[in-house]
């Protein structure tokens, strides 16, 4: 779904977030993207997660089951990995189980949904068809399409997207995504490739030896 931009103090928020929340050693697909704990510096890549399920730490399963849809119609897998395969529905879970104060809100807003779909479609929202899903939903994300009467799912959808995003974008398959040059880093410090400028010359004496050791 479009209109998932963050602003600059948002990406820096959830960045902070995102760095603290990559503590939890539960995580099974989720990983931060900026945490080279356990990376190979060599290879440049990080160690697998563990093969096991994720436990939700707040959520039910049931409930578990219904964000994590949420999230993968948020931010689909249109012939790219997207949430589901970065394991956003983990952050999401974390960051509720976390934060006691969002934690009515989110319980709230998911009943709210399927009684939402039962009255509309009989079925509660993770049963639906993707259609149904979708027609809901854009009535809760988009100005043009709101409805009287919706404006507590709004708020909850809202803030499903906001940590669906924030979850995506801090994981080291959303930052693959952008082709984030932070997540390269080098197996040694590459030299400066203009060993002969004269200019060099005026380098401070432990410059002059690193060039040295650089062109060996």
């Amino acid at each position: 779904m479009a209109g998932q931009g963050l602003d600059r103090r948002e990406i820096l928020r959830a960045m902070a977030l995102a760095a603290a929340a990559s503590q939890f050693a539960g995580f099974r697909r989720w990983a931060f993207a900026c945490e080279h704990v356990g990376a190979s510096a060599e290879a440049g890549t990080a160690s697998p997660p563990p093969a096991d399920a994720y436990q939700p730490q707040f959520f039910t399963a049931e409930e578990y089951a219904t964000v994590e849809r949420l999230t993968e119609i948020i931010i689909p897998s249109d012939g790219t990995p997207g949430a589901r395969e970065a394991g956003v529905s983990e952050f999401v879970d974390f960051m509720v189980f976390s934060d006691p104060n969002a934690q009515y809100q989110f319980r709230y807003g998911l009943v709210w949904l399927d009684a939402h779909s039962q009255a509309l479609h009989g079925k509660p929202f993770r049963d639906l068809e993707e259609a149904d899903q979708s027609d809901i939903l854009k009535h809760l994300a988009y100005k043009d399409q709101y409805r009287e009467g919706e404006e507590e799912g709004r708020q909850f959808f809202q803030s499903v997207r906001e940590l669906t995003v924030m979850g995506f974008y801090t994981s080291r398959i959303g930052l693959e995504e952008l082709d984030f040059p932070g997540l390269k880093f080098y197996a040694e410090s590459p030299g400066c490739p203009h060993v002969d400028d004269r200019g060099h010359l005026n380098l401070p004496a432990v410059g002059r030896r690193q060039e040295a050791v650089d062109r060996r």
